[in-house]
């Protein structure tokens, strides 16, 4: 008797622990209300922070006042006008690959979210794909070749150095037939289709100059196929910072579909249609980012199958809905994984990037889905438009604050944001306070000092925290502190939703 009580006692205390176990679980999860956060502001600071990362003459309406003109010679040394775009980071070199993802993002947010926008941000949004699509129509001014880079990235990541004081190599990497670049010019090809759609209804002839140009690029990522770090004199430029380290087939389909959206044209429907198995579209499906395609492409493609019932595309829909699944912690296929906190986590650094672009493709599948009057089958459970928004919306709300350390990711939101983010102009004197030269060198004692960022680079998202939802706030730290365009162009399409619907919950 005594034998069967110690067991029974033991067996109750077993199950208190396991119930405050799965009570702390619970707490973790992602399912506290979120605060009453201004959508409309982060709006309005998400597309500011675009502003910042100009390259170029800057223009009369700059808002962003602590930035100056920069690379005012870019492209000389090939007799071609490389001015303008943007830098990508905290750092001052043009990366093509990165860049025209950027202009992609921004492009389909419009596409997608621009009605939601209030007017003034919908401007501003397009003002800042054209600083983009403006430059990008340049690197491609000629058939058959495209600039892919502008920037010595080794000797510029040697310099703490304000972009208005640049006096590194500003060499410039170009791929020309018959070497590849398919993936940069499909993704290139992508930025203008896309883009030639938001101006459409503003500005039809350069949203025809857009398609046009994009019929021819994506031509030359078709016939001369390979990835463009493939090419030696590119691959010291471009690795390992923007290499193509996932393939470039899933871009030449990306780059398909996106004309084929922008056009109607069936010979895009035909390739994408006879393509897919070939360029592996059911490969690595459940990524998204600057390299790998293949979960918006799924997304993008499904919108024919959903609302135009175009069957022959039905595989693309299938890995959408599997990229879903992976999602849903109640699903059998999850494997994603979540910070305590409630974050979308992958490893790598920088991972507000996977976030930003995995939360826009939550709420554009969930509207294709409420469009359509469809679900998702995530085996024992079922998925509809309204769970992927409640899911995008416990991510918008976290970047912006709703997290254990209460800080918004977004530089200039809320009263707690990061104070020392790895960028060379915001962390040193702005030229328009310290006009004497701040040499490449002299640079370093500032980005040691722990004082907080001189100029304040408003709506830069940052790296974000790690797995521990841990934000140290370090300069230091760049795959925590270091902001990126990539992160923030998709994050202005989901706030754009939110703006319209801010109780999704």
């Amino acid at each position: 008797i005594t034998i069967a009580a110690d067991m029974i006692m033991k067996l109750y205390f077993s199950l208190r622990l396991l119930i405050l176990s799965l009570s702390l679980l619970l707490f973790q999860l992602p399912l506290h209300q979120s605060s009453n956060h201004d959508y409309t502001d982060a709006l309005s600071k998400s597309i500011l922070f675009f502003e910042g990362q100009r390259s170029g003459l800057l223009p009369q309406d700059q808002r962003i006042a602590w930035r100056a003109n920069s690379g005012l010679g870019d492209g000389w040394t090939v007799n071609t006008d490389l001015t303008g775009g943007y830098y990508d980071a905290g750092d001052n070199i043009k990366f093509g690959f990165p860049m025209a993802f950027t202009t992609t993002m921004l492009a389909w947010s419009v596409i997608e979210f621009g009605d939601l926008m209030p007017a003034g941000e919908l401007r501003n949004a397009l003002v800042a794909i054209r600083w983009a699509t403006d430059y990008l129509l340049n690197t491609v001014s000629q058939s058959n070749r495209i600039t892919v880079q502008v920037g010595d990235p080794i000797i510029d990541h040697n310099c703490w150095e304000r972009p208005e004081d640049m006096d590194t190599a500003r060499t410039v990497y170009t791929v020309e037939a018959p070497n590849p670049a398919s993936d940069v010019a499909g993704e290139t090809a992508a930025a203008l289709a896309a883009s030639s759609m938001a101006f459409r209804s503003s500005d039809p002839g350069y949203s025809d100059t857009l398609l046009r140009t994009a019929t021819r690029v994506f031509e030359f990522a078709d016939n001369y196929r390979g990835a463009y770090s493939d090419n030696s004199d590119i691959r010291a430029g471009a690795c390992p910072f923007y290499c193509d380290f996932d393939g470039y087939q899933d871009e030449l389909l990306w780059g398909a579909a996106w004309l084929r959206r922008a056009s109607q044209g069936d010979s895009y429907l035909n390739y994408i249609q006879n393509n897919g198995k070939i360029l592996g579209a059911d490969d690595n499906i459940n990524e998204f980012g600057w390299d790998n395609k293949h979960a918006g492409l799924n997304v993008l493609v499904s919108k024919e199958v959903l609302e135009g019932s175009m069957y022959t595309l039905q595989s693309y829909k299938a890995s959408a809905d599997s990229f879903m699944c992976t999602l849903i912690l109640e699903s059998s296929s999850s494997h994603i994984e979540y910070t305590p906190g409630g974050l979308i986590y992958k490893p790598g650094g920088s991972n507000l990037q996977h976030a930003t672009t995995i939360t826009f493709l939550l709420l554009v599948y969930a509207n294709y889905l409420d469009r359509s009057s469809q679900t998702v089958n995530c085996g024992s459970i079922t998925v509809g438009p309204t769970m992927l928004r409640q899911m995008a919306k416990k991510q918008v709300d976290y970047i912006l604050g709703d997290n254990p350390k209460g800080i918004s990711y977004m530089v200039g939101y809320s009263d707690y944001y990061p104070q020392r983010i790895h960028h060379r102009g915001s962390s040193l004197p702005s030229i328009k306070d310290h006009p004497q030269l701040i040499a490449c060198n002299d640079g370093s004692i500032y980005f040691n000092l722990s004082n907080p960022n001189p100029n304040v680079l408003v709506g830069a998202v940052v790296g974000g925290p790690g797995e521990d939802d841990a934000y140290g706030d370090d300069r230091a730290d760049f795959r925590k502190s270091e902001p990126t365009t990539y992160i923030n162009a998709p994050f202005v399409g989901a706030l754009a939703y939110f703006v319209a619907n801010p109780n999704s919950n």
